[in-house]
């Protein structure tokens, strides 16, 4: 292994290798801010300019414009909630809100400090256990995934308010309805209206950007002039420190360790990805925060934007263990790596380690020397980046609407699409201004697709029996969690509602 790592720092640390850290940190960070232009786009269409270069070259530079995506994405959710990526929808939860109330440069620098911290902590255990990693991934089958996604789903009461939490539900339900419009995977269209550009289903990206930041846009131009003129001149006066003090770093110190870890792992299993890392940390967080610090989730909460953060850069590292060691992707990107590394004559899987030691040594090396990069790049940036929020609303609001349409447009070169999304914003300012929470939706939507390609995989192996949900240990233990989980805010409840009769009582044994 030492061996491994130091042929892995010789390969990395080359001028050509150094260049390619930078080019693609540079150009994913980017890319992450424009919506619309993913990762995977971006990545599908380097394979053919790298085809003159060195396996470990290309997988480098291919490797910072990934985790470089998810860095830069988050600035587009925090500034006008419009989130670059999929996996930075969980930022925009508190980091809008923190943009809002005047901390553009805090709630940035955070995200920044809290994306390096997750990707320097997966790639050291990555570096350190990956050949383990990769046989606990491959023991993973359909039913223990299907209960990981229950698990994510248990979530909900993460992005539901004070007595919202039926209401969270029935947003969770919807988004799980329309995860279902389309073909199904026996092939079998449904739900298409007789439309048929319906029949692939909806677009993640239409969705949150019609429920974000284009339903922001709008109700931007719905609120009264001088609402938005006290906003524009808070903004301007208050673009906001940078510093993190001393007090909110010991505060938040936990949380990047628990979301670092719990990222990492779900990046590890095959399929899971950035984007279900961050929603999960995020109810983690706010399920383990005290009441005070709960009620601040979703109003401008550090520890709610620092979770997701986290959490989606760690995954990023994560999901490179399956690639590298079993040849199988852990997201939609590293399946695009995938695909470019057998067309460049390398196999990834077991043997890797021994017939391209170099490959799989020197991009681990190059993940935390990217991070320090995209830390260097990125923090100087940040006062000028915040001043997006300083824009007059005649020249901010067509621009987010410009990116957003333009962004959905340009995935599927579809004006369908462009219809769709604005009949979807329009329903989403009727939710919102219902006061009905829309995150629950987004995450329904999500996992909806993997939880029936699981379900169904499972009840196939299993002879059309749920009997899987109990007999495999890790299934059934996943799902004693899941219980543990749905209890927890029902049992604080109990406490609560035990404490104030107690009050009651003590206060009239007072009066008499």
């Amino acid at each position: 292994m030492l061996e491994g790592i130091l042929q892995g720092i010789t390969t990395a640390a080359t001028p050509v290798n150094l260049m390619m850290v930078f080019i693609g940190c540079f150009a994913g960070t980017f890319i992450g801010m424009l919506p619309g232009l993913g990762p995977i786009s971006a990545i599908a269409l380097m394979i053919p300019i790298t085809y003159s270069f060195e396996p470990s070259t290309a997988l480098i530079l291919m490797a910072g414009v990934y985790y470089g995506a998810i860095f830069g994405g988050s600035t587009s959710s925090i500034l006008i909630n419009a989130p670059g990526v999929a996996g930075t929808v969980a930022t925009a939860f508190d980091g809008y809100p923190l943009a809002k109330q005047g901390h553009a440069g805090k709630a940035l620098a955070l995200a920044a400090y809290a994306s390096f911290s997750g990707g320097t902590i997966s790639a050291i255990l990555l570096l350190i256990a990956a050949p383990a990693l990769a046989s606990v991934s491959k023991s993973f089958q359909s039913s223990d995934y299907f209960a990981l996604m229950i698990m994510g789903l248990t979530a909900v009461s993460a992005f539901a308010g004070k007595g919202k939490f039926l209401l969270a539900i029935l947003m969770t339900l919807l988004g799980l309805m329309l995860s279902t419009i389309g073909q199904d995977q026996t092939g079998v269209p449904r739900f298409h209206f007789g439309i048929a550009d319906l029949y692939d289903g909806l677009d993640f990206l239409l969705l949150a950007m019609a429920t974000f930041a284009l339903s922001e846009a709008l109700m931007v131009v719905l609120k009264p002039q001088s609402d938005t003129k006290e906003s524009e001149a808070a903004a301007k006066g208050k673009l906001g420190s940078m510093k993190i003090t001393r007090d909110e770093a010991k505060d938040l110190a936990p949380t990047v360790g628990r979301s670092s870890l719990l990222g990492f792992f779900v990046g590890v299993l095959p399929g899971a990805g950035a984007t279900i890392a961050s929603f999960l940390a995020y109810g983690m967080e706010r399920n383990l925060a005290p009441k005070k610090e709960k009620e601040k989730f979703g109003k401008g909460s550090l520890r709610g934007l620092a979770a997701p953060e986290t959490a989606n850069n760690a995954a990023c590292s994560g999901s490179f263990v399956p690639l590298l060691t079993l040849g199988i992707p852990g997201s939609g990107t590293t399946a695009i790596m995938l695909g470019a590394l057998i067309s460049y004559g390398v196999q990834p899987g077991p043997r890797l380690f021994v017939e391209n030691p170099t490959v799989f040594w020197s991009v681990i090396i190059s993940m935390y020397i990217g991070n320090v990069i995209l830390l260097i790049l990125n923090l100087p940036l940040i006062p000028y980046i915040a001043r997006l929020l300083a824009l007059p609303r005649q020249i901010l609001t067509p621009l987010i609407l410009f990116f957003s349409l333009m962004g959905v447009y340009l995935l599927s070169n579809n004006t369908f699409d462009i219809h769709l999304m604005v009949i979807v914003a329009v329903v989403a300012i009727v939710i919102r201004l219902m006061d009905f929470p829309l995150a629950p939706m987004l995450m329904g939507f999500i996992l909806g697709g993997m939880m029936e390609e699981n379900f169904r995989r499972a009840i196939t192996i299993n002879d059309e029996s749920i009997s899987f949900l109990w007999e495999r240990p890790i299934t059934l233990s996943i799902l004693i969690v899941t219980i543990l989980l749905l209890m927890a805010p029902l049992i604080g409840t109990f406490r609560e509602m035990r404490a104030k009769r107690l009050r009651d009582r003590l206060a009239m044994d007072g009066e008499l």
